[in-house]
């Protein structure tokens, strides 16, 4: 039980920095974190973390790490040409880029009152997409299940005024419905819709 706390203690760390978390709760692939970072108190900030892109990450930059150290050691100790620390080098950025250039970290979800939800989408190589929808669109924030022949999971969307589909909230990950219901009844107390919406789709 210790060591999972402080390995949950250093993926809050690595994600938010020493911001303050509000509240957290984890299973094996995520972590939903609702957290204050602005310094307005009426900002509010959720967060779903990929367990499996920080473990992704940690060893990919431990495995550029050691070939880069090989190509040091043969260039210092036996001597060797230093084009072979550059290739390493350049093989590094190549692997770090291919591996984790599109994997996504976490997906954040921030209200601002009398504003709006922007949405975003964090990748493990800095690259951040957001999307801001205005409050005086959203309709209504719903729980969809959806159901396939393979599987069986629920999503978090935004019916807004004048959109044809639905506007995923969380677009690349699929966090466990525990975790969904925070953001929904976060996103029902700020667009004042009644928390009753969950509905079923195939």
């Amino acid at each position: 039980m210790e060591c999972k706390c402080m390995k949950n203690f250093w993926i809050y760390l690595f994600c938010f920095g020493f911001r303050m978390v509000k509240f957290s709760i984890s299973n094996a692939r995520y972590i939903y974190v609702h957290d204050q970072k602005y310094p307005s108190e009426d900002v509010d900030i959720h967060h779903i973390v990929s367990r499996k892109s920080i473990s992704k990450s940690l060893f990919v930059y431990t495995l550029a790490f050691l070939v880069l150290a090989c190509s040091i050691h043969l260039y210092v100790v036996e001597e060797k040409s230093i084009s072979l620390v550059y290739y390493c080098l350049f093989f590094d950025i190549f692997l770090v880029k291919l591996l984790l250039g599109k994997n996504v970290k976490k997906e954040s979800v921030v209200i601002m009152p009398a504003f709006g939800v922007q949405l975003e989408t964090h990748s493990m190589s800095g690259k951040v997409i957001r999307c801001f929808v205005p409050i005086d669109k959203i309709l209504r924030p719903v729980l969809v299940e959806c159901i396939t022949p393979m599987t069986c999971y629920w999503n978090l969307s935004l019916i807004v005024r004048g959109e044809s589909e639905m506007v995923l909230v969380f677009k690349k990950l699929r966090p466990p419905v525990k975790m969904l219901v925070h953001v929904w009844k976060a996103l029902c107390a700020e667009t004042d819709s009644k928390e009753g919406a969950c509905t079923h789709a195939e």
